[in-house]
């Protein structure tokens, strides 16, 4: 059956994702460092990780399976989920897949020496409406998407 697996510490849409599982009745993990405090709802399940930065990555790659969705804005967790044929989302709507995952890593890498240089300032766009709108159709779509193959 298919688990949603949130990335939890900075997720901006963890309120969205619980409303569109309570839909589909599927299981949503969410994994942090640190307790979050969450709806009582059966559908529900915290992870709080010890250990190093990456301890909820880690976490969520090691439990994740084919048939799973993960959502994060980190690039590099993106990067491992795919390549367990895991279907990752970011927050804003855009779906991580073999054919755009390598680029993006690339372009984080280089924001990221951009950023070291002084070329660049600041970080993403805040989320928007608009963001919110498309994550939720996304998400709707790669479900349902999963429902054809059987996961549901």
């Amino acid at each position: 059956m298919t688990k949603i697996y949130i990335d939890a510490d900075a997720c901006p849409v963890k309120e969205e994702v619980y409303k569109v599982a309570g839909r589909y009745q599927l299981r949503v993990v969410l994994v942090s460092n640190q307790y979050l405090n969450l709806p009582m709802n059966p559908l529900l399940e915290m992870v709080v990780v010890e250990g190093n930065f990456d301890a909820a990555d880690d976490w969520i790659v090691e439990h994740s399976e084919k048939g799973d969705i993960v959502i994060t804005s980190d690039i590099l967790l993106a990067d491992r989920c795919v390549k367990k044929s895991v279907r990752v989302l970011g927050p804003k709507g855009n779906e991580f897949t073999e054919d755009n995952v390598g680029m993006a890593v690339s372009n984080r890498e280089l924001m990221e020496t951009l950023r070291q240089t002084g070329e660049v300032r600041g970080g993403p766009a805040p989320m928007d409406k608009k963001a919110r709108s498309q994550f939720l159709g996304s998400l709707d779509r790669i479900i349902q998407s999963l429902k054809r193959e059987g996961y549901l």
